[in-house]
């Protein structure tokens, strides 16, 4: 009986490829003419069985990784479904914006944290995306 209690507790965490998240980030990024984000190198899953509390995450790959592995820099956007899945679309793409907004001009594998408090600031450029975003859209 004891097994079966742990075996409910904690549920198997897994990560799955998420073409659909792709196709509507990649839209977004074009729909925003956001050229610095290259397609190619930015890659998109979906999460189950996380303990996190997060829509979703960002994920770079640090210099160090890029020298060592001899690859190019890159991120990852997880969702994590369990919160995410929940959210309008209109909602999702704010949750996407925001993730985007922590991959620096730069597209260097690093990633912009929440805390800069000058002009430009992390807070400044999701303001921003999102103001567009909703000019653009104000029908949905």
């Amino acid at each position: 009986m004891e097994r079966s209690k742990k075996a409910q507790k904690y549920s198997k965490f897994e990560w799955v490829e998420a073409p659909d998240i792709k196709k509507r980030v990649l839209r977004l990024t074009e729909d925003l003419h956001l050229d610095y984000l290259l397609g190619e190198r930015l890659f998109f899953y979906r999460s189950t069985g996380s303990k996190a509390r997060a829509y979703a995450r960002t994920w770079g790959l640090p210099k160090l990784w890029q020298q060592a592995l001899e690859v190019e820099p890159a991120y990852i956007i997880e969702v994590i479904s369990k919160y995410f899945d929940k959210l309008s679309p209109r909602e999702q793409d704010k949750v996407f914006l925001h993730e985007i907004s922590h991959i620096p001009r730069n597209f260097s594998g690093a990633l912009v944290p929440h805390t800069h408090k000058r002009k430009g600031s992390f807070k400044d450029k999701l303001d921003d995306l999102v103001a567009r975003y909703l000019e653009d859209n104000r029908e949905i």
